[in-house]
């Protein structure tokens, strides 16, 4: 069977690239190096150093991907934040970082000396770093993430931002070869759970089953809806 090729989109030009050629692409990329260029002339334009992380879910996760420019003084904390604003958040789940044999709580229990995520990245992070993020210890999402490049750059209000981003996977009804827009929560681990709208209203299951398919690593787990 022929694989599919995940494609998402640069916010500096907005073309399309393949997830393969994406992080090339951001080196590259014209209309981010004129901007960098314009700034570089304008002296009063503070750079810092940066890191530019990718992000992608775990295993067959994996079609869901973000590119992440972060201020090398921001800290675990930020990073998470935008993760969870981004692709996780749904009902105040735990969370940690896995970075070398080191773990870092969004919650540390002192008891179990645990280490929070008040930590800057510059202290835990260089080129070419892999490490890995959880959120909710019950129904966990797994996501594993990259230092792909470090550069010197002006940030925009946040010390994080999301440069590049997966197109939503064509991900097709349980029932026809339709697009599903719905997962069945109550059928989704039987392999069933996935719903075209006209599928959906013949479903066997109350709607209150549902939740839509979002553009994340965690759609169709606990309550989470993309908003």
């Amino acid at each position: 069977m022929k694989s599919i090729i995940s494609y998402g989109k640069c916010y500096f030009c907005e073309k399309t690239f393949s997830k393969k050629s994406m992080t090339k692409h951001l080196q590259l990329c014209s209309k981010r190096n004129n901007a960098i260029e314009a700034d570089s002339s304008q002296k009063i334009i503070k750079k810092v150093k940066c890191f530019h992380i990718v992000a992608e879910g775990k295993d067959y996760l994996s079609d869901y991907w973000l590119h992440i420019k972060t201020s090398a003084a921001a800290t675990l904390e930020e990073l998470d934040d935008l993760l969870r604003e981004i692709w996780l958040e749904c009902c105040g789940h735990l969370s940690l970082f896995r970075i070398d044999n080191e773990e870092y709580f969004s919650e540390p229990d002192e008891d179990w000396e645990q280490e929070g995520m008040n930590v800057k990245l510059n202290n835990v992070l260089s080129l070419n770093k892999k490490f890995y993020h959880e959120y909710d210890f019950g129904s966990t999402t797994y996501l594993k993430l990259k230092v792909v490049a470090e550069c010197y750059d002006k940030l925009k209000s946040s010390n994080v931002e999301v440069i590049a981003r997966n197109d939503q996977p064509p991900i097709m009804c349980s029932y026809c070869d339709k697009l599903a827009t719905r997962i069945c929560t109550e059928c989704l681990w039987s392999g069933e759970g996935w719903l075209c709208d006209d599928c959906a209203k013949n479903h066997k299951c109350s709607e209150e089953m549902f939740l839509p398919v979002v553009n994340s690593p965690r759609t169709g787990i606990c309550g989470y809806t993309g908003y």
